[in-house]
C-alpha cells in the first residue's frame, strides 16, 4: 500500500521485463466490462525497464508522489517502427510536455477525457483552435459537471466538446494529435495528476495506433451529448 493522501494512480503490469500493459483500465470487473477505457500491451525491454524502475521505486524504496526521483532510465524509444515516449508523474513535467504536443497540432485534436481541470491545457487546446485547428472532445458526464472542470470554458470558446452518454464511466485519458499522434496512460489532465499523484503516460507517434483510436473516439463522439 502506498499509505498516502494522493493517489497511486498507476494502472500497469511488467511481464517478464519484457512486457508492458498499460492504460485507462483499472484491474476490475467494472473497468474491464462496463466502463470505456483503453489498454496497450507493448513488447519492448527498454519500456519494460522504465516501468519497472518505477514500480521499484514504490515497492522497495517506498516513495510515492512528491518523494519521486527524476530517474526514469529511458523516456524514447521505438517499438515496432513507431517512436514512444513514456513520462511519469509528478517527476517528469508531464504538463509542459503536453502543452508543447499541444502547441505542435497543425491541423486536429481529439480527446476522451474522464476528468479534465487543467486550464492551461485547455487554453492551449483553445489557442490552436483560434489558429484554425479543429478541435474535437468529449467529456465523462458525470465528472464534467465537477468543480474546476474546463467543459465550460471550452464550450464558452466555441470549441466542439460533448458529455457522453455511455453506460459505466467514460474513463479514457486521450489525446489525439493530427490523427498520428495518440497520448494515453492514467494520467487525468488535472493538477492533481501533474503535483501529486503517481501516473504514467505513453505518447505514440503511430498513425496506425492512432486510428484504432479515432474509431474509439467516433462511436463516444457519435453518441456524446451537445
Amino acid at each position: 500500500g502506498d499509505n498516502q493522501p494522493s493517489l497511486m494512480h498507476h494502472k500497469f503490469v511488467v511481464i517478464d521485463r519484457l512486457e508492458v500493459w498499460t492504460g485507462s483500465m483499472n484491474l476490475t470487473l467494472g473497468s474491464a466490462y462496463w466502463g470505456n477505457n483503453n489498454l496497450l500491451a507493448l513488447q519492448s525491454g527498454e519500456l519494460a525497464s522504465s516501468y519497472t524502475r518505477e514500480f521499484e521505486e514504490m515497492f522497495l524504496e517506498n516513495r510515492f508522489g512528491a518523494v519521486s526521483r527524476a530517474d526514469t532510465p529511458i523516456h524514447r524509444m521505438v517499438i515496432g517502427g513507431a517512436e514512444v515516449q513514456v513520462l511519469f508523474s509528478p517527476d517528469d513535467g508531464v504538463l509542459q510536455q503536453l502543452l508543447a504536443l499541444v502547441g505542435s497540432a497543425k491541423h486536429s485534436i481529439e480527446f476522451l477525457a474522464f476528468a479534465f481541470t487543467s486550464t492551461d491545457l485547455a487554453q492551449a487546446m483553445i489557442a490552436r483552435a483560434d489558429h484554425g485547428v479543429q478541435v474535437r472532445g468529449v467529456f465523462d458526464a458525470e465528472q464534467a459537471g465537477g468543480q474546476g472542470s474546463v467543459y465550460p470554458l471550452m464550450r464558452e470558446a466555441g470549441i466542439d466538446v460533448r458529455l457522453d452518454s455511455l453506460r459505466g464511466d467514460m474513463h479514457h485519458k486521450v489525446i489525439l494529435i493530427d490523427r498520428s499522434i495518440v497520448v494515453t496512460g492514467s494520467y487525468n489532465f488535472s493538477r492533481s495528476a501533474e503535483e501529486q499523484n503517481d501516473e504514467n503516460l505513453l505518447i505514440l507517434h503511430a498513425p496506425q495506433v492512432a486510428a484504432e483510436y479515432l474509431i474509439e473516439f467516433d462511436r463516444i463522439f457519435r453518441q456524446a451529448l451537445r
